[in-house]
């Protein structure tokens, strides 16, 4: 059982910055890989980015590519996700996710442990 608790988000303005975390219990977090998901009001849950277990592989939706870094520390059973340059499209309940494979995972179907979320506002 794995169990995961993001924390991070909050209301910023258009052109900042926020640093999601993402908690996991258990003992087998270095050979997950790990993924971050977004729900915005009425629309469906997208890919975000993802990182292989070992943290040496990521990949990113092209929505967020090159404002967004998803890093982890398996030391700490943390994975984050720094966002940058945010965007009012952006805004979303955030989502953590792992799954069982080791490389990186797109679609969520994959992944069978989520997070609770965390809210993400951006102001224009």
């Amino acid at each position: 059982q794995v169990q995961l608790v993001e924390s991070g988000g909050g209301l910023v303005q258009a052109g900042g910055s926020l640093r999601l975390s993402c908690a996991a219990s258990g003992r087998t977090f270095s050979s997950r890989a790990m993924g971050w998901f977004r729900q915005a009001p009425g629309k469906e849950r997208e890919f975000v980015a993802t990182i292989s277990g070992s943290g040496d592989s990521t990949y990113y939706a092209d929505s967020v590519k090159g404002r967004f870094t998803i890093s982890r520390d398996n030391a700490k059973n943390t994975v984050y996700l720094q966002m940058n340059s945010l965007k009012p499209e952006d805004a979303a309940i955030y989502l953590c996710a792992s799954t069982r494979i080791r490389n990186t995972v797109i679609v969520g179907t994959n992944y069978d442990y989520w997070g609770q979320g965390t809210q993400v506002t951006v102001s224009s």
